[in-house]
C-alpha cells in the first residue's frame, strides 16, 4: 500500500511539473510575440487571441476567465476595461475586477491590454468642451456660428491633447501602474465610433472655409481632412501618455483603434471612396494617425454579406493584403489585428438566424474555419472576437474557442508555425479581384486576388451573391525545384470531397475540405500531398 502511496505521489509530482512547465511555455511565447518586431530575422509574430467582451457584465470574459484560460496553456493577449474618471480605487466592485487579474499579469511579466470607448467623445459630449469659444472649440463651427455635436479636423489640437490627459491620469489607473510598475507593453484601444466630420461635408465647418476655400475637388478634401485627424489623434494619444504617471508605461504603450484601416469595400462599387479617405500614394491616413488597427473581418448583420458568397469577409480582406504592405511602409511596427464576428444579435437582423432561413448553420466550426482563411490571408498579431457586453460565456465561448483554437494550432503545430512565420502568400494572377470600379491608377497592378481556383467554382463572371462553395489560398516557402505550399481550405456550407485545387504556377491537387477549414502540405520535389492535422 505504501508503494501504490509513493507512485501515486510521484506521478502527481511529474504531472504538476509538466503542466508548470506547459504554462511557463505559453506565457513566455505571449509576452515574446506581442513583442516580436513585424517581419524582421525571425520571421512575422505568431498570433494571439483577444476579445471585445471586457466582462464588465457577468458571466463574461473577464480577467479571471483570461488567467485561467492562460494557465490551462492557451495564447489569450489579457484585455481589460479601460478605466474612465469615475472608477473608484475603492470601490469593490472595480477591485475584484482588476487586482487579482493584474497582480498576476506583473507576476508573470504579461503584456496588458486596455479597451476603452472612442476617448475624443468628451470633445463633444462634455459641455466644457462643446460650449468652448469657436476658435477654441473641437468640434464643428457651421457658417451661421452654430457648433454641430461632431468633432472636426479643422479645431485646434489642444482640447484633444487635454481629453487624453484626463483619460491617462484616471485614479484607477493609477493604481494599476503602483500594482504592475515594468509591463512588457501596453495596449490601449479605442472603439473608435466616434462621430466625425465626413470629408464630404468638409465645406460645413467654417474653418476649412477659412483656411481653403470653397470648391476643392475630392482628392484634396480627403487629403486635408486625413492630414487633420493624424494631428489631433496624436495629440489625443500623447495626452493619455502624458496623464500616466509611470515612465515604463509611458514607453511601453502603443495605441490601436478599431477599423482605422483602408477600407475593405475598395473599389467595391462607384461610390466607394466616399467612405474612405483614400489621396494619391495612401489608402488611408489612419495608419499615420495611430500605432495600430484591429479592423473588421465581420459578417455583419445590417448588409448582405455572408460567409459563402463573393461578397464575403473572405474576398474583401483580400483589399487588406496591399494596404497592409503600405502601412508597414508608413510605420514599420504597424500593430495589424483582426476582429472578427459571425453578426449574432438576437433580433429581426441575427446573422445566425438569417442562415437557418436559407436551412443553414452558423456552427462554430463553420465560424472557426471563416475566422481562419482570415488569418491566414493577413496574418495578424492577434485575432480580436466582438461580442456585445451582455453576452455570456455560456451562449458565447464555443465561438470564441473555436478562434482560441485556431490560434493554439499555429503555435502548437510545427509546419504552421513555420509557414505563418516565414511563407508568402501566392496572389492567384489568372485572375482580378471582382472588385474592379474606380481603381486608383497606383494600385492597378497590386495583387489583390489569393482565391484559388477549384474543380467546384462557378461559372464566371461572379456577382456579388454568387456562391461559392470553397474557399482556398496557399503560401509558399523556397524556390524552384524545392518550393513547399501550405494551402488552407474551408467548405463553409458542407464538407466536400475529392475537390480539385489549382495551385498558381505548379498544378492541380486533389484534397478534401471540411466545414472547420482542412491544411494540406504540398511539395514540390517530391509531389506529396500532405495533411496537416
Amino acid at each position: 500500500m505504501k508503494t501504490f502511496f509513493a507512485l501515486l505521489l510521484a506521478g502527481s509530482i511529474v504531472i504538476g511539473a509538466a503542466n508548470t512547465q506547459q504554462k511557463s511555455r505559453t506565457v513566455e511565447s505571449i509576452r515574446a510575440e506581442a513583442l516580436r518586431p513585424n517581419g524582421k530575422n525571425g520571421g512575422r509574430p505568431l498570433p494571439l487571441a483577444g476579445h471585445w467582451n471586457l466582462g464588465e457584465a457577468e458571466n463574461g470574459f473577464d480577467p479571471a476567465y483570461q488567467m485561467r484560460m492562460i494557465d490551462e496553456g492557451h495564447h489569450l493577449l489579457p484585455w481589460f476595461l479601460m478605466p474612465n474618471v469615475h472608477a473608484h480605487p475603492q470601490d469593490p466592485r472595480w477591485l475584484g475586477y482588476y487586482e487579482a487579474a493584474i497582480r498576476k499579469a506583473a507576476r508573470l511579466k504579461l503584456p496588458i491590454t486596455f479597451i476603452g470607448t472612442q476617448w475624443e467623445a468628451e470633445l463633444t459630449i462634455s459641455d466644457d468642451y462643446f460650449n468652448l469659444p469657436q476658435n477654441q472649440n473641437p468640434n464643428v463651427v457651421l457658417s451661421d456660428g452654430r457648433v454641430k455635436r461632431e468633432v472636426s479636423p479643422f479645431g485646434p489640437v489642444e482640447p484633444w491633447h487635454d481629453v487624453g490627459v484626463k483619460w491617462g491620469s484616471t485614479r484607477m489607473l493609477k493604481l494599476m501602474q503602483e500594482w504592475y510598475p515594468d509591463p512588457p507593453r501596453v495596449i490601449f484601444i479605442s472603439n473608435n465610433e466616434h462621430t466625425r466630420l465626413n470629408w464630404i461635408q468638409a465645406e460645413e465647418d467654417r474653418r476649412f472655409v477659412r483656411m481653403f476655400g470653397r470648391g476643392k475637388d475630392a482628392e484634396f478634401k480627403r487629403r486635408v481632412v486625413g492630414e487633420g485627424w493624424i494631428d489631433r489623434y496624436r495629440a489625443l494619444q500623447k495626452g493619455i501618455r502624458d496623464g500616466l504617471s509611470n515612465r515604463a508605461w509611458k514607453s511601453n504603450s502603443i495605441f490601436v483603434a478599431y477599423d482605422a484601416f483602408g477600407p475593405a469595400h475598395f473599389a467595391r462599387w462607384a461610390g466607394w471612396m466616399e467612405h474612405s479617405l483614400y489621396s494619391t500614394g495612401r489608402s488611408s491616413p489612419w495608419p499615420l494617425a495611430w500605432d495600430g488597427t484591429s479592423p473588421s473581418f465581420y459578417v455583419f448583420n445590417w448588409s448582405a454579406i455572408t460567409d459563402y458568397t463573393v461578397f464575403s469577409p473572405q474576398v474583401e480582406a483580400m483589399n487588406w493584403v496591399f494596404m497592409q504592405k503600405e502601412a508597414l511602409k508608413f510605420n514599420p511596427e504597424f500593430w495589424f489585428e483582426m476582429s472578427t464576428w459571425d453578426g449574432h444579435e438576437p433580433g429581426d437582423s441575427d446573422k445566425r438566424a438569417a442562415y437557418a432561413r436559407t436551412g443553414q448553420k452558423f456552427t462554430p466550426a463553420r465560424y472557426g474555419g471563416m475566422v481562419q482563411f482570415g488569418m491566414w490571408l493577413l496574418r495578424p498579431r492577434v485575432v480580436r472576437e466582438f461580442r456585445g457586453y451582455r453576452d455570456t460565456l455560456s451562449e458565447a465561448e464555443p465561438y470564441f474557442l473555436a478562434i482560441v483554437e485556431a490560434v493554439d494550432r499555429v503555435h502548437n503545430q510545427p509546419t504552421l508555425r513555420e509557414f505563418w512565420r516565414q511563407g508568402e502568400l501566392a496572389p492567384n494572377r489568372a485572375h482580378a479581384h471582382p472588385y474592379q470600379t474606380i481603381v486608383p491608377p497606383e494600385y492597378e497592378k497590386v495583387d489583390r486576388w489569393f482565391l484559388l481556383d477549384t474543380s467546384l467554382d462557378p461559372r464566371r463572371p461572379w456577382e456579388l451573391g454568387t456562391v461559392l462553395p470553397v474557399y482556398s489560398l496557399a503560401l509558399v516557402r523556397g524556390a524552384r525545384p524545392n518550393r513547399q505550399w501550405l494551402v488552407y481550405s474551408h467548405a463553409p456550407m458542407s464538407d466536400r470531397k475529392g475537390v480539385q485545387v489549382m495551385i498558381p504556377d505548379f498544378r492541380n491537387i486533389k484534397i478534401d475540405v471540411t466545414v472547420a477549414g482542412a491544411f494540406h502540405l504540398v511539395d514540390e520535389k517530391s509531389q506529396r500531398i500532405q495533411t496537416i492535422r
